[in-house]
């Protein structure tokens, strides 16, 4: 089997590449990267054909005693969160609940939430876990297209449940105090003293389920638009909880992110769930707090996702800390912040990942590249095809040739991300959204061939000369100003060396009658203070002139998602409109080569047309 694979593999390589003088490297990392996933793939066999709730049942029986999950003062094993999740199961059961129902989770971090959406999924009842920043519209919206038959919340969210109550008319709520029954709401049904006197061990009826049965529910991040429900199988959730096999065995995992998202249900508490590793959760991230909590509970891995590294860097002074974190995982993490957590926490891998919950393909960083989310193998490129193509920058469409093909994209060229849809393997099935309208955007028809489809990711990559996949950006970041191409990501990386850490994100904006748009930057300052003559001597140095930003705003503050990702929307929207932004916003007047306070002068002159960009 090895000795075939081996073959086939300097077969496609020599075929496709060969270039002698970087042989030796690309065959080390082709062999080390086709070893790795043929492991995880083999590996994750055992457990793609069974359900969830079988896994997790087999585990239970095997290690009744292990410890899942660390939370504040709390131990709980697998034994303890089998009888919690039973109970789940028999209440709702005899609460008439069937089959293909649907009940929204809507609360804070702790053991009981993954006992909830568990013991919902023995029974068949689809769990669909919101994000508890929202409400009103999106609130609403989100528990419509869920067609949500009810609705379980922390007592702490009565008011934004009760708020939009009104409309509709068959909503079961089931509140959850935090801690004591005298929490809650009066009028709700007090879910956690339903649950206290009823018999875990009381038969329940155990349900067949395909590998493709929809799992649950989670949420997309809603920063273009209204949250999408995209579904998660039973399949997929095993998959993408397969990070364990790149860990050590029983590994003490610290994972500090929101439960609604995948990131905390699947590839945080997936480890214990599916694989039986430790998972020290955490009610909110704390930046502060993320090296004392995982001193205090011996974690070996931590989880991480979007800024959250930068956070905790910032927060760090310069002291050593002796911490028992060897390997960090997640996604997000930008290459000038890589290095420096690396050098100064010591950490000796990072497994930086590629994938998303509305995504059929993902892949991971195995040789600790700086910046890198992966390499694919010749093989899993031939079986398994994930490629860049060019595409439009306006719609985020894929180009097609005179033959109505995609066209691919060459080395170190940016296209968005497209990966084949097949249910040969049962790994690239698209799930897509519960709206098939949505579903039906993302997926590209007669990409390469009449008859196949392809999943449209919306990111941006490009490949670099040793095969290496790099993200760029989200097609809506992008931009083209004077006819070039302008990737945010590498002017966010640029300055955030120059103004160390703060916060600081870019996107493009429109000018009257200038084709594409302009770069403008907004940037974080306690003091609402910066040195702009710093500031663009180091862009010059770094940058092309046409990426340059035009705009500079100074904040206080910039928001970000619930997983600590930069919101570009609001930003892009008020743009430099002197007569609404009230904070210091800097134009690049290039008549004096400096960055200038952009007055309402200054600012007409733009919209008038009289000033030459």
């Amino acid at each position: 089997m090895w000795c075939l694979v081996a073959v086939i593999s300097l077969l496609l390589f020599i075929f496709n590449y060969g270039r002698w003088s970087r042989l030796l490297n690309r065959l080390g990392k082709e062999f080390k990267t086709l070893r790795v996933y043929t492991l995880l793939f083999y590996t994750v066999a055992t457990k793609y054909k069974r359900s969830v709730c079988e896994n997790f049942d087999q585990l239970v029986a095997t290690h009744p005693q292990k410890v899942l999950f660390y939370f504040q003062d709390e131990i709980w094993t697998s034994s303890k969160v089998k009888e919690e999740s039973n109970k789940v199961s028999l209440y709702f059961e005899s609460r008439g609940y069937r089959r293909g129902d649907v009940v929204a989770i809507m609360l804070d971090n702790c053991p009981e939430y993954i006992c909830l959406w568990l013991g919902l999924a023995q029974i068949g009842v689809v769990p669909a876990l919101i994000n508890t920043n929202i409400v009103k519209d999106a609130l609403v919206h989100s528990l419509s297209v869920a067609k949500c038959s009810a609705v379980i919340y922390g007592s702490n969210y009565g008011p934004t449940i009760n708020d939009i109550a009104k409309q509709f008319t068959n909503l079961e709520k089931y509140q959850l105090p935090c801690k004591t029954a005298d929490e809650g709401l009066s009028g709700e049904i007090d879910l956690r003293t339903e649950l206290r006197n009823i018999d875990p061990y009381t038969f329940i009826q155990k349900l067949k389920f395909r590998r493709n049965d929809v799992l649950m529910f989670i949420f997309t991040s809603g920063t273009t638009g209204l949250p999408k429900a995209a579904l998660l199988s039973h399949a997929k959730y095993s998959l993408l909880s397969s990070t364990a096999i790149l860990l050590p065995p029983n590994s003490v995992i610290y994972c500090p992110m929101p439960l609604y998202h995948a990131s905390g249900s699947v590839l945080g508490v997936g480890q214990a769930l599916i694989w039986g590793n430790t998972v020290v959760l955490r009610k909110k991230f704390s930046a502060s707090n993320f090296w004392s909590d995982c001193i205090q509970y011996r974690c070996n891995v931590a989880q991480y996702i979007g800024e959250m590294c930068r956070y905790v860097l910032s927060a760090s002074d310069d002291k050593k800390i002796n911490h028992p974190v060897k390997i960090m995982y997640g996604n997000g993490l930008k290459p000038h912040v890589w290095r420096q957590f690396n050098s100064k926490f010591g950490i000796e891998r990072v497994l930086e990942f590629y994938g998303a919950t509305d995504c059929n393909g993902s892949f991971v960083n195995l040789t600790n590249t700086v910046g890198s989310v992966g390499y694919l193998p010749l093989l899993l490129k031939f079986l398994c095809p994930m490629v860049p193509v060019k595409f439009d920058r306006e719609t985020g469409e894929p180009l097609r040739d005179k033959n109505g093909r995609c066209i691919k994209c060459r080395t170190r060229e940016p296209g968005v991300l497209i990966v084949k849809i097949t249910n040969k393997f049962g790994l690239l099935d698209y799930e897509g959204y519960t709206n098939k309208e949505d579903t039906n955007k993302k997926i590209v028809k007669n990409a390469f061939k009449i008859g196949d489809r392809y999943c449209n990711t919306g990111d941006v990559f490009e490949i670099d000369e040793d095969g290496d996949y790099y993200f760029i950006d989200r097609i809506g970041d992008t931009f083209r100003w004077k006819g070039e191409n302008v990737s945010t990501c590498e002017v966010e990386d640029v300055i955030n060396n120059l103004i160390h850490l703060n916060d600081a994100t870019v996107f493009g904006v429109q000018i009257p009658s200038a084709e594409g748009r302009a770069g403008m930057a907004a940037i974080v300052s306690d003091d609402l203070e910066l040195d702009t003559d710093h500031l663009l001597k180091g862009l010059k140095e770094n940058l092309p002139s046409y990426a340059i930003p035009l705009f500079i705003r100074v904040m206080k503050s910039i928001p970000v998602t619930s997983t600590f990702k930069l919101m570009k929307v609001q930003l892009r929207t008020e743009g430099y409109n002197v007569n609404f932004v009230k904070d210091k916003i800097y134009f690049y007047d290039q008549r004096c080569d400096k960055y200038v306070l952009l007055s309402l002068d200054l600012y007409d002159e733009i919209m008038r047309k009289t000033l030459k960009l």
